[in-house]
């Protein structure tokens, strides 16, 4: 019991990740009806920024662990979501009237040359960087089942911020000019809406929450490279498309969907660790050609 209950905190852990990467694909296809392929690299980009910004305040002294978690997230948050919108600005608006299959190829290109800048030119970047822990280390025990306090700070953060987009999207003036923006482009700009401006701030926000799961990522398993980006986007848009391309909720149910699949392979297949990722999208595949729209549809509707 013990053991499971191991596997059910890292599946959470994990699953928090994915739905927050999944979240970022199905906000850029719901307001432009585009793939940013790109996204993983972009959250790789942001973890290194905020383990730069950790170096850099050790470098002078800021020793704190506090301060120091305040000053990695919201750099590495503030400069993906700027990253994000200058993406949106200056590489995907200006393709909207292409075909798809552009904008496609040219964030798939963006990805590998974010990838590629990083192992090339951040010093030592194509070895592994311990990541800092800065949580607390306390753990709890129950027979035997250990706790780890640091896991339990970053379920709750991973939490809040998907309760935070889902309150943004739902409940705010911003919120309301997106859906409307990926409801019918045409007529919300009738309305008054800027769809530039929209688009941009769609694109920061979740440039910035990817920046999150990745920093997320880095004080879990305190390592980070200049890879990680291209699992983490891949099993990213897995989830979005299982859940339900364009629907929140169905991308955070795709991602814990995702890592509970990742689990399942780890406890109940032999050679757990090679073949728990081929389980998961073996059964990922099954889903999609079972239902093609995902597990939730976006709502549509049709003008007459």
């Amino acid at each position: 019991m013990g053991l499971l209950g191991q596997f059910v905190v890292n599946g959470m852990m994990l699953g928090m990740m994915y739905a927050l990467v999944a979240v970022g694909f199905t906000l850029f296809f719901g307001v432009l009806d585009v793939i940013k392929f790109s996204h993983g690299d972009v959250l790789m980009v942001g973890t290194f920024a905020g383990f730069s910004t950790y170096l850099g305040m050790t470098a002078i002294g800021i020793d704190n662990a506090f301060i120091q978690l305040v000053g990695v997230l919201v750099i590495a948050v503030g400069s993906m979501a700027i990253l994000g919108a200058i993406i949106a600005r200056y590489l995907v608006l200006p393709l909207k009237s292409a075909p798809p299959l552009n904008t496609l190829l040219v964030t798939l290109m963006l990805g590998t040359v974010l990838r590629e800048a990083i192992r090339l030119f951040y010093p030592d970047g194509s070895n592994p960087k311990h990541f800092p822990s800065l949580l607390p280390t306390e753990s709890w025990s129950l027979g035997s089942f250990t706790l780890r306090a640091d896991s339990v700070i970053l379920l709750i953060g991973g939490l809040l911020v998907i309760i935070g987009v889902n309150v943004l999207i739902n409940r705010t003036r911003l919120g309301l000019a997106i859906r409307a923006v990926a409801q019918d482009e045409e007529t919300a700009k009738c309305m008054g809406i800027n769809f530039k401006m929209i688009v941009l701030l769609t694109f920061a926000l979740g440039s910035g929450v990817a920046a999150f799961a990745g920093v997320m990522n880095g004080l879990y398993y305190n390592e980070i490279n200049f890879g990680m980006g291209l699992l983490l986007g891949v099993i990213g848009f897995s989830a979005a498309i299982v859940g339900g391309l364009g629907n929140i909720y169905g991308a955070i149910l795709g991602g814990f969907l995702f890592a509970g699949l990742q689990t399942l392979g780890a406890v109940a297949l032999p050679f757990a660790s090679a073949y728990k990722d081929v389980f998961a999208f073996a059964v990922v595949i099954a889903i999609i050609a079972w239902r093609p729209t995902g597990l939730i549809a976006e709502k549509t509707s049709e003008r007459v």
